[in-house]
């Protein structure tokens, strides 16, 4: 490979990164409300974080060490002060994530996250329900187009 296309392809990959880094800031946001959601992180959570990092075309370009210190930064400020810490979150999914598909996939990956975290049979903690809920309420998505329902028998009952 010449000096020029080594020159060339470590540009493309700086602007792709450049390109894809509020899409990594809102994804690693949204997992860390969903994770922190019942006031810890789960070792599985933490687990299918690195899935989702290994997975995701928009987010192979970057070194899985940077996904996971976003993540570290937006729990540690949502568990250390709930208010500012969600709202650093917030800010972050509306910058990353300004249109209806990417605000869907994003809840498509809080699910992920809550599922590694699900208990025997299946269930779901209502701490994580409440969060996503409450996440598609404030980026107006649509829970149904999510495969999310408030009725799904894998989520404890709200009675």
């Amino acid at each position: 490979m010449s000096f020029i296309e080594t020159l060339l392809n470590q540009f493309q990959d700086h602007l792709e990164r450049q390109r894809n880094l509020p899409f990594l800031r809102a994804t690693m946001a949204a997992c860390a409300m969903v994770a922190s959601a019942d006031g810890d992180v789960s070792f599985a959570e933490r687990i299918r974080l690195d899935q989702i990092l290994e997975t995701l075309d928009r987010l192979k370009v970057f070194d899985p060490h940077e996904g996971v210190n976003l993540f570290n930064e937006f729990t540690d400020a949502i568990l250390e002060h709930s208010e500012d810490g969600h709202k650093l979150a917030m800010d972050a999914l509306l910058e990353g994530a300004p249109e209806a598909p990417t605000r869907e996939l994003l809840i498509r990956i809080c699910l992920a996250v809550s599922e590694a975290d699900s208990g025997p049979n299946g269930k779901k903690a209502l701490t994580d329900q409440i969060e996503i809920v409450t996440l598609c309420n404030r980026l107006g998505v649509d829970p149904k187009n999510c495969g999310l329902y408030v009725d799904d028998p894998n989520f404890p009952d709200v009675k």
